[in-house]
């Protein structure tokens, strides 16, 4: 079983270093082994989950288009990436149908899954529900043939309980996906985790519908630095 590695979100700065390679390894050495990932998807991941709540779109959305810009990926991996996306877009084609599942790009190549409460998780539970085998099996799937990314593995919940409790519960979840997806053969050292709670709701936490919206699991596929 996978021992999961929290991904810290980092400041601004030490993500435009590690877009050069200058960015120390950003995990914890008390979390869960075997899920680690460099300094880069650490640092990568961070900007994108800090970017998605500056929308003003200033200094984040700079770094990241000014990393790219700047070399940090070769120029094959916006061709890598598209063919990775359109895997998942096939495969996952009913769940997001039923908008269950939603793909979107990033910046700086990334892909980001979204997948809701309704087919991920059982309130105030970190078992995976029966009905989240079968995408899961499909991204693994995805993921396998397309080696050359890292994953980080996000939890959110909604704001019932604890802020703490709530901590806790997404992480367990992001861990759960994580072990999972490696049981299917995605390689563990591509995965990293990340739990971040009640702290990012994308809904109001006032309505049965807002709370469902909140609690859900995002997956960030991120290109290797090589990729030329």
């Amino acid at each position: 079983m996978i021992k999961g590695r929290t991904t810290t979100l980092v400041l601004l700065l030490a993500f435009v270093a590690s877009l050069f390679g200058c960015a120390t390894n950003t995990t914890h050495d008390n979390t869960k082994k075997g899920a680690g990932i460099g300094a880069l998807v650490g640092a990568a991941a961070g900007a994108i989950i800090g970017y998605q709540n500056d929308h003003s779109g200033g200094a984040l959305r700079g770094a990241l288009i000014g990393g790219a810009a700047g070399g940090a990926l070769g120029a094959g991996a916006g061709a890598y990436m598209d063919k990775q996306q359109t895997e998942f877009e096939q495969q996952l084609a009913g769940e997001r149908a039923q908008h269950q599942i939603e793909i979107e790009r990033q910046q700086n190549e990334i892909l980001k899954l979204t997948m809701n409460s309704e087919v991920s998780f059982d309130f105030n539970s970190d078992r995976i529900k029966s009905t989240f085998y079968s995408p899961l099996n499909k991204m693994a799937d995805v993921m396998s043939r397309y080696p050359r990314t890292q994953i980080v593995i996000v939890g959110h919940t909604d704001s019932v309980g604890s802020e703490q409790y709530n901590q806790d519960l997404s992480h367990r979840r992001a861990i759960a996906v994580a072990d999972y997806l490696v049981s299917r053969g995605v390689a563990a050292p591509r995965l990293g985790t990340e739990g971040r709670g009640e702290l990012e709701p994308i809904a109001t936490n006032d309505t049965n519908a807002g709370r469902a919206q909140n609690r859900r699991v995002e997956v960030f596929v991120v290109p290797d630095q090589s990729l030329g």
